[in-house]
């Protein structure tokens, strides 16, 4: 009896081990299916707006060209706004979350391919004034000649002390940058000089000091001029041409063309591009500065990341001759309203030795724009991906002209002084 009770005792073991260890299996198998599952019902669960958004924060992390020279900490852009994200449940207010992303970058050359009514102007074409903060006071430095804030009566040197009836301190805090508490000077310009552009569905009211008395304006927001150039002669030795927010026109190059032909027994030419804000393309630029190079030149830097390998490519832009040749001398006006592809041309000109650049600092609208379209809900947005030089290594959005003015009146009255000194 014993060896029959004995017998089954090791095969009831290893019975009940076996059964141990596919239990374990089978347990350790159900959680992976079902951690799995979880993982991938969790990727089905995001919204659109979700996953346009981390499409949206990858773009510009993979691509975008000054996020190490501007300091910006874009994971932590990531942890701000995408816990947002989850929240959004219709186009427009993923559209706002955009724009607000957006400004975490703090420069006009990002935006996005549409606006609500809502929306911030962009900067800097829709905006026609320069306010900056001076020790405690907002005072107007510059303005857009011939626009809405100049036509309005508002003057350079006013002090600004309202913007739509709200203190500006309060308002600024809008547009500046989330992912630090430290704000630098060129944060709060941009963040001023997105104000200041105002939204398309408010006007603008702008409250100021002048001479101890108290002064309301209400600008309004005009679109650019219809004409490509205005050109005419100044003196019997001078030429003026001004583009007027054309750059990206290629019909500009005809009209350039036919202005300078038409100038050029001029001795001295003044081109104008103190009205270029919304930039242009690099075949208008190189086709105007071909008119004043008698040999292929260089006239700008292009520096493109290859983060993937840890690399950067450098390639120089050239400048090759057409038609006739202007032989004089050239004066470029520059400013505040001067952008992107009117910087390049303006920092060609002075790489090719062929003009005296006078004005205010530009735009400072940063690199070389590409475009960008999010799978979701098709939204097109676009950041600069190259940077971009000066031949001698300064960096464009760094260049300051070799005359420097204040403001527009200063580099008109500068102009003004060539053209008679020139005479």
């Amino acid at each position: 009896m014993v060896l029959l009770f004995l017998l089954p005792i090791e095969p009831l073991k290893y019975q009940f081990k076996n059964t141990t260890m596919k239990l374990s299996l089978l347990t350790k198998a159900i959680f992976t299916i079902a951690f799995l599952f979880l993982t991938e019902n969790n990727i089905f669960a995001q919204t659109k707006y979700q996953m346009d958004f981390y499409e949206f924060w990858s773009d510009i992390n993979k691509h975008y060209a000054y996020l190490e020279s501007q300091n910006i900490d874009w994971n932590k852009v990531k942890e701000i706004y995408s816990a947002q994200a989850e929240k959004v449940r219709n186009d427009n207010e993923f559209i706002q979350l955009l724009e607000n992303t957006l400004n975490e970058l703090y420069n006009g050359h990002s935006s996005l391919s549409i606006n609500l009514n809502t929306s911030n102007r962009l900067i800097p074409s829709w905006s026609d004034i320069r306010v900056e903060k001076d020790q405690n006071k907002y005072l107007i430095k510059d303005l857009r000649k011939g626009f809405g804030a100049d036509l309005a009566g508002l003057k350079i040197g006013m002090q600004v002390t309202l913007f739509n009836g709200v203190s500006i301190d309060e308002q600024l805090k809008s547009f500046l940058p989330r992912f630090t508490d430290y704000h630098s000077p060129k944060m709060y310009q941009y963040a001023l000089d997105m104000l200041f552009a105002g939204t398309h569905d408010k006007k603008r009211v702008i409250t100021v000091v002048e001479n101890g008395e108290r002064k309301t304006f209400e600008p309004v927001s005009y679109a650019n001029r219809n004409e490509l150039l205005y050109y005419k002669v100044i003196n019997e030795n001078t030429g003026y041409v001004k583009i007027n927010n054309s750059l990206g026109n290629n019909n500009l190059i005809g009209e350039f063309d036919k202005a300078l032909d038409s100038l050029i027994s001029n001795k001295n030419l003044i081109l104008d591009l103190t009205e270029t804000p919304s930039g242009g393309n690099s075949t208008v630029a190189r086709a105007i500065m071909g008119r004043f190079v008698n040999k292929v030149l260089p006239y700008q830097i292009h520096e493109f990341d290859e983060k993937d390998y840890d690399t950067k490519r450098h390639w120089v832009e050239y400048v090759s001759p057409r038609k006739k040749i202007y032989k004089g001398n050239v004066y470029i006006l520059v400013g505040h309203w001067t952008g992107s592809m009117g910087e390049g041309i303006a920092i060609g000109f002075d790489a090719l030795d062929r003009a005296t650049v006078i004005g205010t600092p530009m735009a400072g609208l940063l690199g070389a724009i590409s475009n960008f379209r999010l799978t979701e809900t098709k939204i097109g947005f676009q950041f600069p991906t190259e940077r971009l030089y000066h031949i001698n290594g300064i960096p464009r959005e760094d260049f300051i002209p070799k005359i420097l003015c204040k403001n527009i009146e200063e580099t008109l009255e500068k102009a003004k002084e060539v053209a008679f000194w020139i005479n």
